[in-house]
């Protein structure tokens, strides 16, 4: 459960969605793997402040060698995020790490001084 006191609904992502969106079609990426970062991009965001405390999550987007997407959201919560083991298809929440891990190659968590930043990484075909 949440300790928070937070709003009712996320902060507006969309300048880190544009970002992401602008960067991935300069590199000419196909519009599927767009759709894909910006929906993993999403949990993250959505997670870092239901879960991780913060009323504006820190995100970083970077393209490495045009190939390679990497995004990373950070919070103030120095608590790591685990998947839920059961992934219950009726539950309301809690598929949301599953969802990242499904939809890209890579992704972790990383401590930071004041709280974690979790990460993903995806890979475009040359």
């Amino acid at each position: 459960m949440c300790a928070f006191n937070l709003p009712e609904a996320p902060p507006d992502w969309s300048a880190a969605r544009e970002e992401l969106r602008d960067a991935l079609a300069a590199a000419s990426w196909p519009d599927d793997l767009i759709r894909d970062a910006e929906l993993a991009l999403c949990e993250l965001f959505v997670n870092a402040w239901r879960h991780g405390g913060s009323p504006a999550p820190t995100v970083v987007v970077v393209l490495l060698a045009a190939r390679t997407l990497r995004v990373s959201v950070a919070d103030d919560s120095p608590v790591l995020p685990e998947p839920r083991r059961s992934a219950d298809p009726y539950e309301l929440s809690g598929r949301g790490l599953h969802l990242v891990r499904s939809l890209t190659h890579r992704f972790g968590a990383n401590p930071r001084k004041n709280g974690k930043a979790v990460w993903f990484e995806l890979d475009c075909a040359a």
